[in-house]
């Protein structure tokens, strides 16, 4: 679907619910990481890259303080005041819109009403991070019909301060900077503990391909936190062994080793996870300008060992996933994306290659699994803003 015949369909959607032609359209982009999973919250590294699927908002301003917000990809549509913004449980998609409101009013901004609509290209609960778009763009909104200054990153620690706070996920700050802060043509090495990031170019003959396995994620389910719990007990404990320790980031394996015979084994395991993934997106970030396959190679794939063996967040569709993807055409490396669990998984392929990957890879998928997997190359596009039409 082109934006002509997208941005088409939301107005006859707007006009039906609403009446009249929205007057302002924002949109936030959802992302991968292609090295660094789980390091965000450890205040690590990572690679990160938004991708040229976003969720957009059509919007009419209200002189009132009423908010009317419908969907496109999901159903249910609901009206609230800004003065009284409580979680939603029968239409939960609407909490990551009412928190950031919350968020924001909490933080001194004032709101303006209006009537809105959504419609996102980004698969849901695939580890793409719809719901940092949706939040991001809600701000991005906010913003606008306000009419007052807001620099990216603060946008990003307020979007992550309400899927935090208001919709009841621990998340780190990764998602919400990528869409806010994300860069055109580049990948982003994002510091999570300092937020600086620095724009990295990719191979003109590497291709970004997703590649969703269709198993569905849950972020508020007791593994993602289970793992965040581990973490930060095993940086208490190595603080305690090692001056200036705060977090796992500060980390060597040397200090892990020196304190593994009194650590779980457990923990050890989570803690040496990350002090190597750190490694791999520094070592990542290096190479990806260059193309060098077989750093690429090996990075992803250790990566992936390490989220299968010590992190414990893969499941057998991403295992399946991985074998399709590794006997694929052109391929250079694969390796898990967003928390794991399932949901999408990232490939590095030759440019030239990629139909081709994507045919295999999707009927290698089906054979083994007799799911129908979802197989796209992504380029990285601009971070949230509002969208203006020519013509």
């Amino acid at each position: 679907m082109t934006l002509t015949e997208r941005t088409a369909l939301i107005r006859e959607q707007f006009a039906r619910l609403y009446g009249g032609e929205p007057t302002l359209w924002v949109q936030a982009p959802g992302r991968v990481d292609l090295m660094g999973s789980h390091t965000d919250y450890n205040q690590g590294y990572v690679l990160t890259m938004t991708i040229d699927r976003n969720t957009l908002i059509a919007a009419q301003p209200r002189q009132h303080r009423q908010v009317a917000i419908g969907s496109m990809n999901v159903e249910g549509n609901l009206s609230f005041s800004l003065d009284d913004l409580r979680c939603d449980p029968a239409l939960p998609w609407t909490n990551f819109v009412k928190g950031v409101a919350a968020i924001l009013q909490a933080a001194g901004y004032a709101l303006h009403g209006f009537n809105g609509l959504i419609h996102s290209t980004i698969p849901f609960s695939s580890g793409l991070s719809s719901s940092a778009a949706l939040e991001v763009a809600s701000a991005m909104l906010f913003k606008t019909l306000g009419g007052w200054p807001m620099d990216p990153v603060q946008m990003a620690l307020l979007c992550q301060k309400a899927e935090n706070e208001f919709v009841g996920v621990n998340c780190g700050i990764l998602d919400q900077y990528t869409s806010a802060v994300g860069q055109a043509n580049h990948a982003v090495l994002l510091d999570c503990r300092h937020l600086t990031s620095e724009a990295m170019s990719i191979h003109p003959d590497l291709q970004v391909v997703i590649c969703d396995t269709r198993a569905r994620r849950e972020l508020t389910g007791c593994e993602y936190s289970e793992r965040r719990a581990q973490c930060e007990e095993a940086a208490d404990y190595l603080a305690q062994c090692h001056a200036g320790v705060k977090t796992l980031r500060d980390v060597s394996l040397e200090q892990l080793a020196v304190c593994a015979p009194d650590l779980p084994e457990v923990s050890v395991k989570r803690a040496r996870f990350i002090i190597e993934e750190n490694q791999r997106v520094l070592a990542l970030a290096k190479v990806l300008p260059g193309g060098d396959a077989g750093q690429i190679g090996r990075l992803c794939a250790e990566s992936f060992a390490g989220a299968r063996d010590l992190y414990e967040i893969s499941v057998p569709a991403m295992e399946t996933m991985m074998d399709a993807m590794l006997s694929g055409p052109g391929v250079i490396g694969a390796r898990q994306a967003g928390a794991g669990f399932g949901g999408c998984m990232v490939a590095f392929v030759r440019r030239n290659s990629v139909p081709n990957f994507v045919q295999h890879v999707q009927a290698a998928y089906h054979a083994a699994t007799q799911i129908e997997s979802r197989v796209y190359p992504v380029s990285a596009a601009p971070g949230a803003g509002v969208v203006t039409f020519s013509g």
